[in-house]
This record gives structure tokens, C-alpha cells and sequence, in this order.
């Protein structure tokens, strides 16, 4: 096990309980990132302009081989999934590597400051902030975008960090809840294409998570390194997952609708649904018994379609609550506006 500090390499072989500094490639660069295949082959970048670059070693630090340079681009992150497969990039450019670093090619896609191949061709990578993740499947040609969850009680839809469980199963961190201020951690369990987020139930208020790690599906971290707070759960965080606004069919309504709440009473979550039949602007409220607004659920503008989007009560009191929907139609000017009741039971 190796991590890294600003200028000098640190290397452990008690699990963690004593470490020493080995070698740099120069005592003078700046190391900015590192990828351990064992305690023998080891890579680091560093983006100083002319003396920088990629950097490897195959005898555990003892000697170093610079094996590119990219002068005033040199790279700051660098990614290896085996002996021979790799990723470097700098601020604008990506690189894979397909023989141990000998040779780098530029590819599409742009930097990352995260990155994870499941097997030689599938993997994801973010470049943070970011509202999406990037996933590939073959292999760094072609990326595609996923999206975070928007909308809804997610106040900042970003992704800072992510850690794979499998290649189903992903845990991310970088986005923040509405109503209350907290970090929100996002899940999917299938390779990205649907992704949900949960509010950890804890009695400090983190208000972004900047790392994490699971090791399974029910062990993990996350962690706020600017405040030296984190959280652990063993059994795979909170049980309720939400999914902020979705769009469950993209076919035309006939009318504006804003249709019951379900299940209705509910503790904690609860979906609404609405119909949105032409391009327009959507403002969907709630409100407690007293008029008090509570959680502004929808404020956005909306293509034709149907929707659902949580209301989280999570952190609300018991009692009735209600949602209006106001809908300004971008053709007609016109105002559709339409109040429902529903009740938190704890």
C-alpha cells in the first residue's frame, strides 16, 4: 500500500502502521498523483512544465524512468487497471497507454480527476465538479454521459468522487440537499444508467461529502476532508433512496395535470406526479398546514412529458401537508395552477 504526499512518495509494508519515503523521480517536481500495480511497479505524474511528466518504476522506488513529457502539458492525473492499460491527463487532454507506459496516444474525452475500468473496456471517470459521470465500453474510445439527479430536494447536482462496488454498483459524493442543508450520497446499481441519492441520518451536518469508499455493498466511508468529519455504514447507509425530478414518459399530454401523491399518508418519501403538455415554466411547492412553504420541489423550466418528483419528509414534523403546482404556458402565456393535500404519519 502507497499514498502520496505533495513532493515525496511514502511507502508501507505493515498495512499502514509505519511508514518511509522512497526515492522521488527528482527532489525538486511536484508529484501530483500515483498508480501502484505492486510494491515494485509504481507510476506518478507531475505537471511541472519541462521537467515534469509520467514517471515509473519497477523496483519499488529505488530508480525512476521518465517515459513521457509533455513540456507546458504535462499531466497531473494518471489512472493504471493493469500492467499494460492506463490513463493520464492534464487540464484539457486524455491519454491511454496499452504497453506499461511505453507509448501514449491521445483520446477522446477529456481530463478526469476520478477514474475506474471495471474490465479493459468498460469504465467511468469524472472530471470534478461535474453533473455527470462519463462511462465508457470500449475501452476510452467513446464516452457517454450520466447523469446525476436533479431537481427536487437536490439544492447542488454535482460528483466530486465515486467508488465501484462491482461494475453494476457505483457510490458517488459531491452534491447537497435542499431542505436541510447535507451532503447527499448517490448510488446506482445499474452501471450508471439510473442513479439515486440518500441523506445519511446522522446528528452532525456535513454539508458536502469530497471522498468515498465502499468495499462491498455494505461497508463504506465518506468523508469532508476540509472539516475532518466523515461517516461509516455497515449496512450499505440508509435505507431510503431518492431520485430528485425524473421524466417517466416522453410522450405528449393531452392537458396539465397534477395528480395525487403516492403512497398517501407516507413516512418518509413520498412521489408526485405531474403532466406537463407543452414546453413551459413549472414552479411545484409544498406547503405545511399553516401556509408556510417547505420544500420548493420543481422551479424549471419543462419540455412536454410526464414527471415525478420526492418529497422528502424525512426532516419534517407530522401532519397535513400541501403541493401546488403553477404552470406558464411558454406558447399560450396562460396559467395552470392546481393544489393537492397529503400527510406525513411518523
Amino acid at each position: 500500500m502507497q499514498t502520496l504526499s505533495q513532493d515525496t512518495t511514502f511507502k508501507t509494508t505493515d498495512s499502514g502502521i509505519s511508514w518511509f519515503d522512497i526515492h522521488p523521480p527528482d527532489p525538486a517536481l511536484t508529484l501530483n498523483n500515483i498508480s501502484a500495480l505492486n510494491e515494485n511497479t509504481i507510476w506518478v505524474v507531475s505537471d511541472v512544465p519541462t521537467f515534469g511528466g509520467v514517471f515509473r518504476t519497477t523496483n519499488g522506488g529505488a530508480n525512476w524512468q521518465r517515459q513521457l513529457n509533455l513540456f507546458g502539458q504535462n499531466p497531473n492525473s494518471i489512472y493504471m487497471y493493469n500492467r499494460d492499460i492506463g490513463f493520464i491527463s492534464n487540464v484539457t487532454q486524455l491519454y491511454k497507454t496499452t504497453n506499461s507506459g511505453e507509448n501514449w496516444t491521445q483520446i477522446p474525452g477529456g481530463p478526469f480527476t476520478d477514474i475506474y475500468f471495471a474490465d479493459s473496456l468498460m469504465g467511468w471517470k469524472v472530471n470534478a465538479p461535474s453533473s455527470v459521470i462519463r462511462k465508457t465500453n470500449d475501452g476510452g474510445l467513446n464516452w457517454l454521459n450520466q447523469s446525476m439527479p436533479q431537481g427536487g430536494n437536490v439544492l447542488v447536482s454535482q460528483i466530486l468522487r465515486f467508488s465501484n462496488v462491482n461494475k453494476d454498483t457505483i457510490w458517488a459524493v459531491g452534491g447537497t440537499s435542499r431542505s436541510p442543508i447535507r451532503g447527499i450520497l448517490y448510488r446506482t446499481t445499474n452501471q450508471g444508467e439510473n442513479w439515486s441519492y440518500q441523506l445519511p441520518d446522522i446528528n452532525i451536518i456535513i454539508d458536502v461529502y469530497r471522498f468515498v469508499n465502499f468495499i462491498d455493498k455494505n461497508n463504506g466511508w465518506a468523508l469532508n476532508d476540509f472539516v475532518n468529519s466523515g461517516i461509516h455504514t455497515k449496512v450499505g447507509g440508509d435505507s431510503t433512496f431518492y431520485t430528485g425530478i425524473i421524466q417517466t414518459s416522453t410522450e405528449l399530454p393531452k392537458q396539465f395535470e397534477l395528480k395525487q401523491n403516492y403512497p398517501n399518508p407516507f413516512n418518509p418519501r413520498t412521489v408526485i406526479p405531474y403532466k406537463i403538455k407543452s414546453l413551459s415554466n413549472v414552479q411545484l411547492i409544498a406547503y405545511d398546514i399553516l401556509g408556510k412553504e417547505t420544500q420548493r420541489l420543481v422551479d424549471q423550466f419543462q419540455q412536454a412529458g410526464e414527471y415525478e418528483v420526492d418529497f422528502i419528509g424525512k426532516y419534517e414534523a407530522s401532519g397535513v401537508y400541501f403541493y401546488r403546482i403553477e404552470v406558464e404556458d411558454n406558447k399560450s402565456g396562460k396559467i395552470f395552477s392546481e393544489t393537492k393535500r397529503m400527510m406525513l404519519l411518523k
